[in-house]
C-alpha cells in the first residue's frame, strides 16, 4: 500500500511566491534579502496553520542560497538548497519549544550558536511555539539574542505573542501573520483538487474554507477527510453532512416564510431541522448571521463583504431586495435578542418557536401600522 502524504505536507509552499495569503510578509522578507538588511531575530506571530513555520523555512533556505533568483527566491540547485531539500542541512536547526522548553535546552542551543558554520553563510535557528519556553529559558536566551554572532539568525514563531516577555519582543523584528481569506483558501483547494484528480463543486470548497476560519492547514486537513468520505467527489451536500453543518438554504426558506407571514410552515421547517439533530443554539445563531448577511447585501458596495461564493452572494442580494432594510432591522433585533437569552431559557424549543412566530408576524404588524 502506497504511503499517503497529507495535503498540508505534500503541497507545502517551497517559495515565497507560493505562500498563500501572506504577500505583505513575503514581499517584505524578499526586499530585506535583496537590500542586505536582514534582522538578527524575527518573530512570526499569528493563528495556527497560516504559514509561520513555512515562511521561516523558506527564509532560512533563501538566505543561505548561493545563487538566488532575480526575484529573491532560492535556486534549488546549489549545494545549500539541495541539502535543505533533502533535510540534511547543517546550517538550519529547528527546535520545538513545546517539548524543549527548559533552561538546559536553551543553554545547549547557546553553546551551538558559538560554533560558526562550516559551509554556507548563516546558521539559522527556527524556534517554534516559542511562547512555551519557561521564564528561566527566556532569560538564558536573552544574552544570545541581544548580541548574536553575525552568522547567526533566529526565527521565532508563536500563536500567542502576548505570552512572550517584552525584553524578547524588543530584540525581534515582528511580523504579524493574518488569517487567510476564504477566496485564497478556495483557490488553493482548487489547485490541490486539480492536481489530485478530484472532482468538486465550488460550493463544497467554500464550505471547507469557511469551516477552517482562516487556517489553511485546517482547510487541507478537512479536505483530505472529505475526499476519503466522498470517494474523491466533493459535493456541497456531502460536505455539509460530514461536517455536521446546517444548509444555508434553510435560512433562505425561513426568510421567505417570514415575508409571507407563514407561522405554521416556519414551525414545521424548524421541526425538520430538529429531526436532523441540530440544536436550537446552532440554529438561532445561524439565522442571526443570515439576517446580518442580508443587511450587508442590500447595498452593492457592501455586498463584497460577504465571505461566501459568488452564487450565494447573488442569492443574498436578491432576497435582501425583497425584504428591505426596515424589515431586516426588526428581524435582526428579534433574532439577536433571542440568541442572547437562549442559554437561560428553560424550554429551549418553545423559546425558538416564539422567536419564529414573532418574525413571521413582523410583516403583518407593519401592514397594520401602515393601514
Amino acid at each position: 500500500m502506497e504511503n499517503f502524504i497529507v495535503s498540508a505536507r505534500k503541497y507545502r509552499p517551497i517559495t515565497f511566491d507560493s505562500v498563500v495569503g501572506q504577500s505583505h510578509i513575503t514581499t517584505t522578507l524578499k526586499n530585506a534579502i535583496r537590500n542586505g538588511k536582514l534582522a538578527q531575530a524575527f518573530l512570526f506571530c499569528g493563528p495556527r496553520g497560516v504559514g509561520k513555520t513555512t515562511c521561516a523555512r523558506i527564509l532560512a533556505k533563501t538566505i543561505n542560497c548561493t545563487n538566488p533568483t532575480a526575484n529573491m527566491e532560492a535556486c534549488n540547485e546549489c549545494d545549500s538548497c539541495r541539502s535543505f531539500n533533502s533535510n540534511q542541512s547543517m546550517n538550519i536547526f529547528e527546535l520545538d519549544a513545546a517539548s524543549n522548553n527548559s533552561v538546559d535546552d536553551i543553554r545547549s542551543l547557546n553553546e551551538k550558536v558559538r560554533i560558526p558554520p562550516q559551509t554556507g553563510r548563516y546558521k539559522v535557528y527556527i524556534i517554534d511555539e516559542v511562547h512555551m519556553l519557561s521564564a528561566q529559558a527566556f532569560n538564558a536566551f536573552l544574552k544570545t539574542l541581544e548580541e548574536p554572532p553575525e552568522y547567526a539568525k533566529f526565527i521565532l514563531a508563536t500563536t500567542e505573542k502576548h505570552k512572550i516577555i517584552p525584553t524578547i519582543l524588543s530584540r525581534c523584528q515582528i511580523f504579524d501573520f493574518k488569517r487567510i481569506q476564504t477566496d485564497d483558501i478556495v483557490k488553493h483547494l482548487e489547485f490541490v483538487a486539480n492536481q489530485e484528480g478530484i472532482s468538486f463543486e465550488p460550493e463544497a470548497l467554500h464550505i471547507i474554507a469557511q469551516k477552517a476560519e482562516g487556517g489553511l492547514r485546517d482547510a487541507l486537513s478537512t479536505f483530505d477527510q472529505l475526499v476519503s468520505f466522498t470517494g474523491g467527489n466533493l459535493t456541497y451536500k456531502g460536505c455539509l453532512s460530514n461536517l455536521n453543518m446546517l444548509d444555508r438554504d434553510y435560512f433562505f426558506r425561513f426568510v421567505d416564510l417570514f415575508l409571507k407571514g407563514d407561522v405554521a410552515n416556519s414551525l414545521l421547517l424548524y421541526q425538520e431541522i430538529i429531526d436532523k439533530g441540530f440544536d436550537g443554539q446552532h440554529f438561532i445563531t445561524g439565522l442571526t448571521e443570515h439576517i446580518r448577511n442580508l443587511m450587508v447585501s442590500i447595498d452593492p458596495i457592501t455586498l463584497k463583504l460577504l465571505d461566501t461564493s459568488d452564487t450565494a452572494r447573488q442569492r443574498y442580494g436578491t432576497q435582501s431586495q425583497s425584504c428591505g432594510l426596515p424589515l431586516l432591522m426588526q428581524y435582526l433585533e428579534i433574532a439577536s435578542d433571542f440568541e442572547y437569552r437562549f442559554r437561560d431559557a428553560n424550554n429551549k424549543r418553545l423559546f425558538v418557536e416564539i422567536a419564529l412566530m414573532k418574525m413571521a408576524a413582523v410583516v403583518k404588524n407593519l401592514q397594520q401600522a401602515a393601514g
